[in-house]
């Protein structure tokens, strides 16, 4: 196991690190943050550790994880993430440290080609454009070349492209060993390396609902496991209730549907009653899905129940399924794709069954619309007690690491939304040089959030700053509706002030493609929200300015939010101080931190929300910030842009309702 000298000396000016990593500088954060994790996996302990950015938290843990020896389970919060520790700072600091460990990737059954069901897909020959046709060939061909077959590979078919669905498997529709490409199976492959390797490199997502959930195949994974790493901690909460819920998609009887219409073709094409009833149940699932006008939303099931035609259609779609089922049934003998549609079926009916029965304690019942799609959900209003239970019945060592995990270096909110409350936790403040680097700057007279026009008023206000800046700005929204009227508003003024900045906006390409457009072009602005919080960065002079419409405040008619506040304030607590603004300042933290990503970095943070200013709880949030200089006044503002600072303006003045 490493001592501090022998850490001292990987972390060190003239040090491993040093030498092996171009552009490494020492930061006395860092170091401070790898002894205490190197203690942490020494003792079998917790360790919630927070570490502002520049400082360093992935070669941190990278380091004593590797020298302490072990399996080491690392989980990150992205896919995109998980690529880059894997690819890019594994090999570094495994070839920094001459340390011969084994390194496994390990992603959902859905980033695996599947042969089966790319050979269902390509005797079917039925697709919705031409594109889904030619990247079937693309695929066609990665699958005999590829020894992964993990899609992030394939370059020229993007990771969303609709003909994923058709080729990768589910855990539903998976045959398992019953499967003719068993031993050809990318998806055992990775599990197997995974089971063999030191490091293993999984996302929230994936730990949860397959190596914590013990799913065949991975289940052994985590018995082995010394060490348990989570980065993008922040996200644990959310992720968690996700898994320790229930969730039904139409999406799942969709999928059904079309696998038995597939399987009908290729082993029982004598009963033609069986694809006539996954066409039915097709098409009551898509007249489920339409009785929701709205493209998104989530609703409480008492709402959803008061809606014009739900319970109709609702009723439809279930009898379809059990029609199916019956169907399913009398032919699953004749082949094992058929077998597993029908086992499928009879899960689906019972979990729909479950979901109409009484409610479980502490539970809260809602659906969600997505553009294609409904989800029927049963959320647990807490997984601390679960979460608690799973770490303190384990003898290994569980790191929680994020840049944004206190209120104002306070832990309480994230300790109790895991049941952590008595875990050691300690902050590890940014090296970046916030006060001469960065300028924090709250607008003077705009309305409040909720009134009409406010989005017009944040455009007018960000216009003189983005021309200051000359493009090179975020802007982002706590809604898509807001995103799309800002993105409207800001094209005309652009004409109409003849400014020469280009225009990106979430959905328009995929986020991946998006950024990679936003750093070429230089000086462009681009519109985002949520998926442009967190987990993007750009360093260097392309973003030199990041607009917050307002504060992050979830919606408190949301179901799940809803019903926490009701518990906490019930219980005799104070839901908004408690739980709706630490997750509020957590969330604008993320924000924020796109901004500064390097020593060299330069740039401007404008909050336009009032309430940043004007409620008392505004200094809590604003003092959670990193430290920089603070001001409301806009010609103080283009002149930090213009780099000649007026005769008043001094590093660290701020103004008075900014102050300490």
């Amino acid at each position: 196991m490493p001592t501090d000298t022998e850490l001292d000396r990987v972390f060190s000016a003239d040090g491993v690190f040093a030498a092996a990593i171009p552009g490494y500088r020492s930061r006395t954060q860092q170091l401070a943050l790898a002894r205490a994790i190197q203690q942490t996996i020494e003792t079998n302990g917790v360790l919630i550790a927070e570490a502002g950015t520049g400082t360093g938290k992935t070669l941190a843990y990278l380091a004593p994880a590797l020298l302490h020896g072990g399996k080491v389970i690392i989980s990150t919060g992205t896919k995109n993430l998980q690529d880059q520790l894997f690819r890019r700072d594994l090999p570094t600091v495994r070839h920094a440290l001459n340390v011969p460990a084994t390194v496994a990737l390990l992603k959902g059954r859905a980033n695996y080609v599947c042969h089966y069901h790319l050979e269902r897909a390509r005797e079917d020959g039925r697709f919705m454009s031409r594109e889904d046709v030619a990247h079937l060939e693309k695929v066609s061909r990665f699958a005999e070349s590829s020894r992964t077959g993990d899609k992030a590979e394939l370059h020229g078919v993007a990771e969303d492209a609709s003909i994923w669905r058709y080729v990768t498997s589910s855990r539903e529709n998976c045959l398992g060993g019953d499967c003719p490409h068993h031993k050809q199976c990318f998806v055992l492959e990775a599990r197997k390396k995974a089971l063999e390797a030191d490091i293993v490199v999984v996302n929230h997502h994936l730990f949860f609902a397959d190596v914590w959930l013990r799913d065949e195949g991975v289940a052994e994974l985590l018995p082995a496991c010394n060490t348990v790493i989570f980065d993008e901690a922040h996200q644990l909460p959310e992720t968690a209730g996700l898994f320790f819920g229930e969730t039904i998609s139409t999406g799942q009887l969709l999928e059904l549907a079309r696998d038995a219409r597939l399987e009908a073709v290729q082993s029982c094409k004598d009963y033609a009653a069986l694809p006539e009833a996954a066409l039915k149940l097709d098409k009551a699932t898509r007249d489920l899905r339409l009785i929701f006008a709205e493209d998104s939303g989530r609703w409480p099931l008492d709402k959803v129940r008061d809606r014009k035609g739900f319970e109709a259609a609702f009723i439809a779609a279930s009898g379809t399924l059990e029609e199916l089922v019956a169907h399913l049934e009398s032919q699953a003998q004749r082949a094992p794709g058929l077998e597993s549609c029908w086992q499928r079926s009879r899960e689906l009916v019972a979990a729909f069954e479950k979901w109409q029965a009484p409610l479980p304690a502490e539970c809260v019942r809602w659906v969600e619309a997505f553009s294609q799609a409904l989800t029927f959900n049963t959320t647990p209003l807490s997984v601390a007690d679960v979460f608690k239970k799973q770490i303190e019945g384990s003898a290994r060592a569980w790191i929680f690491t994020s840049a944004t995990l206190s209120v104002k270096g306070d832990f309480a909110h994230y300790r109790k939304q895991l049941g952590l409350l008595d875990a050691p936790s300690a902050s590890w403040e940014s090296p970046f040089d916030y006060d001469r680097q960065a300028m924090l700057y709250s607008p003077l007279n705009m309305p409040e959030p909720n009134t009409p026009g406010y989005t017009q008023a944040v455009v007018k206000a960000a216009l003189p700053v983005i021309a200051a800046s000359q493009g090179r700005a975020f802007l982002l929204f706590t809604s898509l509706r807001a995103m799309r009227e800002a993105h409207s508003l800001l094209l005309e003024a652009f004409e109409r002030d003849s400014l020469p900045y280009p225009v990106l906006l979430q959905g328009e390409q995929s986020r991946t493609e998006l950024l990679e457009r936003f750093r070429k072009l230089g000086n462009a602005v681009l519109l985002g929200s949520q998926s442009f919080w967190e987990g993007v960065d750009v360093k260097g002079e392309a973003l030199s300015l990041v607009v917050i419409d307002k504060l992050p405040f979830a919606p408190p008619d949301d179901p799940v939010l809803s019903a926490r506040i009701n518990q906490i304030n019930e219980a005799g607590g104070n839901a908004f101080m408690e739980y709706q603004l630490p997750h509020a300042v957590i969330t604008l933290k993320q924000g924020a931190g796109r901004l500064i990503r390097d020593e060299a970095d330069r740039g401007v943070l404008m909050i336009c929300d009032p309430r940043l200013i004007g409620k008392p709880y505004g200094r809590r949030i604003w003092q959670s910030l990193p430290p920089m200089r603070r001001s409301r006044v806009e010609a103080e503002v283009l002149a930090f842009f213009a780099a000649e600072p007026l005769a008043d303006l001094q590093a660290g003045r701020a103004s008075p309702e900014l102050q300490e």
